[in-house]
């Protein structure tokens, strides 16, 4: 029988014990992976508890987790400076959690309450923080990619030595938006990374009955854009396929386009039924968890024990509990706020 693995066509298993990173990548220090493991279990306590919060009734519209595919965002940030921007699509709590913003305010905007990340109008699907240069959360399939393009022609405009990460997902890169942003990257040589997080399903449509090509990452040939299918629920993986890209941008050698092989274990969305797989294939999925993965690869390195992850999974609930409160407690924005931060309000000097 084919294991669900090798039908995604992920890699074998690497034994904990013999996992390294690749010699022209620099090392992950342990205390580096420590933290890279706190940040991945915060990532998906968040989203579970917004998942409880959903059916409280609490957080109103869409709602879509990223719970299995924690490796891919804590990999990517592991690879970038805190100056380089990062934008995505709707499936990005945890990726915002991961660039930096304040968990309190993420919850908070999902909640929809004046505390949120943007005053509470954007919800779920519209997190935003200049601050930590995370330039959203986009409801439209595949409208982050050109805006990505922009922001990387922004930093060739202006001498800077920055990158931009952009997150979508397996379906979106059907999108002709796709095609005429990469192709715009390549030919002006941006530093934007393309990263393609092929969960295998496009809402409910397995993406091998709507890809023409056999990997997602030979999109990129067409466009003579360098490419790469990578291992998306390993954080190594991720972290050497992220670090070589990020070179070649800051290099001013252009963009790449990398093809995260991941898996979510909830539905598209919250109102998602999931008839289009079965428990078992969610079941075994888990079997290559992230999380565990790396607690696997700590363990192994004798720098974790079992008590260590009971204490990072108890100071991790005390967190969200209080970042669930705070979300919970905090007041709705007021009526006359829809008015405001519509239309820029100052005139722009160009002088």
């Amino acid at each position: 029988m084919v294991s669900l693995r090798e039908s995604l066509g992920l890699p074998p298993l690497v034994a904990p014990a013999e996992d390294r990173i690749a010699p022209d990548v620099p090392d992950l220090d342990n205390n580096t992976l420590k933290t890279a493991l706190v940040e991945m279990i915060r990532m998906r306590r968040i989203e579970e508890d917004a998942a409880k919060a959903y059916g409280r009734g609490k957080i109103s519209g869409f709602c879509h987790l990223y719970i299995g595919q924690e490796a891919v965002a804590e990999g990517t940030v592991l690879a970038i400076r805190p100056d380089d921007y990062m934008i995505s699509a709707y499936r990005e709590h945890a990726q915002a959690l991961a660039k930096g913003m304040d968990a309190k305010g993420i919850m908070a905007e999902l909640f929809g309450k004046k505390t949120g990340s943007v005053k509470g109008k954007g919800g779920s699907m519209h997190l935003f923080d200049n601050k930590v240069h995370f330039l959203g959360g986009h409801g439209i399939v595949g409208g982050q990619i050109p805006i990505a393009a922009g922001v990387g022609f922004a930093i060739r405009y202006n001498e800077e030595d920055r990158v931009c990460i952009c997150f979508f997902g397996d379906a979106a890169i059907n999108q002709g938006a796709f095609y005429e942003a990469a192709n715009m990257a390549v030919v002006w040589k941006l530093p934007v990374i393309f990263i393609c997080e092929n969960n295998l399903y496009g809402m409910g449509t397995a993406i091998r009955r709507t890809s023409a090509t056999a990997t997602l990452a030979q999109r990129a040939d067409g466009l003579a854009m360098p490419s790469a299918q990578v291992d998306g629920q390993h954080v190594f993986r991720m972290y050497e396929a992220v670090y070589r890209a990020v070179q070649r941008a800051r290099a001013g050698e252009g963009p790449t386009l990398i093809e995260a092989l991941c898996y979510r274990y909830r539905g598209h969305s919250m109102s998602d039924p999931q008839k289009y797989r079965t428990r078992e294939e969610v079941e075994q999925a888990k079997e290559y968890d992230p999380i565990t993965g790396l607690q696997a690869i700590l363990a192994a390195r004798g720098v974790l024990t079992e008590a260590d992850v009971e204490s990072i999974e108890q100071q991790v609930r005390l967190e969200m509990d209080e970042v669930v409160q705070f979300a919970d407690t905090s007041e709705l924005p007021p009526v006359e706020w829809a008015f405001e931060d519509v239309l820029v309000e100052n005139e722009v000097n160009h002088a």
